[in-house]
């Protein structure tokens, strides 16, 4: 993927042509970072398993996600190649079995990202905020991933045409490929799943870094050394992700841009922010009593 992604780069420099409104080379640059990042925490949270038959099956699973995703990027890159679009490209019959195998291969990466969320579920990690930062980042990260397959639904506009060239889209009330945010492309008009599949698939960086800036912020402020305060404010960070998550899903489905939220979704963001906000400073108040003894099974 960080091969692919040098790659991808030469063609944005020097490829100047154009697919649904972005360059080319845009899709599997994106694409190949976006994998450089999810196959890296993986495989960091894979080494966490205890017990050889955990990182076993772990082993098998995290190589079933990397040969997936491989075979993901060549068909969306062949298709760049070829100068035609690869996601919900069925215009013609080798353009629709493209897209197909390409489905195929999500779903199997999406299976094993399963088993691996299943493990880490299961794990016996000794350090709890550690435990929940990698165990619900995981379900959230899946959560995002099967955002996707809100993804292939035929829009009304698809339905309603005999043969059409494309079977589902990004975007909701608009079509693909209209005015979006620079460098991203997320639609400026009309809803954009990709933006809750991005931010959903990425909860499994952004929790457990916040764990690691905790960690090492410890030895500056004397209430985060106390484990107890870092597991709550995990669970209150995994909390809050995962219900931006549900709000920028939410917000695409009815259609409705990023950046232009209306009153109702300003109103459901404030309610998120205050309860964050109370989290937080519950979070961070001095634990009362020592750490009970039989605090580990609750790592378990």
């Amino acid at each position: 993927m960080v091969l692919l992604a040098l790659v991808s780069a030469g063609g944005l420099l020097l490829d100047d042509r154009t697919l649904v409104g972005a360059p080319i080379w845009a899709k599997p640059f994106k694409f190949s970072v976006s994998f450089v990042a999810y196959a890296l925490t993986l495989a960091w949270m894979l080494s966490l398993l205890p017990g050889a038959r955990a990182r076993r099956v772990g082993w098998w699973a995290g190589t079933v996600l990397a040969a997936a995703s491989a075979i993901e990027m060549v068909l969306i890159t062949g298709q760049v190649v070829r100068g035609r679009q690869s996601h919900f490209n069925v215009g013609t019959a080798f353009d629709a079995a493209v897209f197909q195998l390409m489905g195929m291969t999500v779903v199997v990466l999406w299976a094993a990202a399963l088993v691996i969320a299943v493990l880490l579920l299961r794990a016996r990690i000794l350090d709890r905020a550690t435990a929940w930062a990698v165990r619900l980042s995981s379900l959230i990260a899946l959560a995002g991933a099967a955002i996707g397959f809100l993804m292939v639904r035929p829009t009304p506009e698809q339905l309603a045409q005999e043969s059409p060239a494309t079977n589902g889209a990004h975007s909701v009330g608009v079509p693909d490929g209209g005015p979006g945010i620079p460098l991203i492309g997320w639609s400026t008009t009309g809803g954009d799943l990709r933006i809750a599949h991005f931010f959903g698939m990425h909860a499994l960086q952004l929790v457990p870094l916040l764990l690691l800036l905790l960690a090492a912020l410890a030895p500056r402020f004397a209430r985060l050394a106390d484990d107890r305060v870092r597991l709550r404010l995990t669970l209150t960070t995994a909390g809050a992700y995962a219900g931006l998550f549900v709000l920028v899903t939410w917000q695409a489905l009815r259609g409705q841009p990023l950046l232009s939220p209306d009153a109702l979704t300003l109103a459901a963001a404030g309610a998120l922010a205050v309860l964050t906000a109370a989290a937080t400073a519950l979070s961070l108040r001095a634990p009362r009593t020592p750490d009970p003894a039989g605090r580990q099974e609750l790592a378990a």
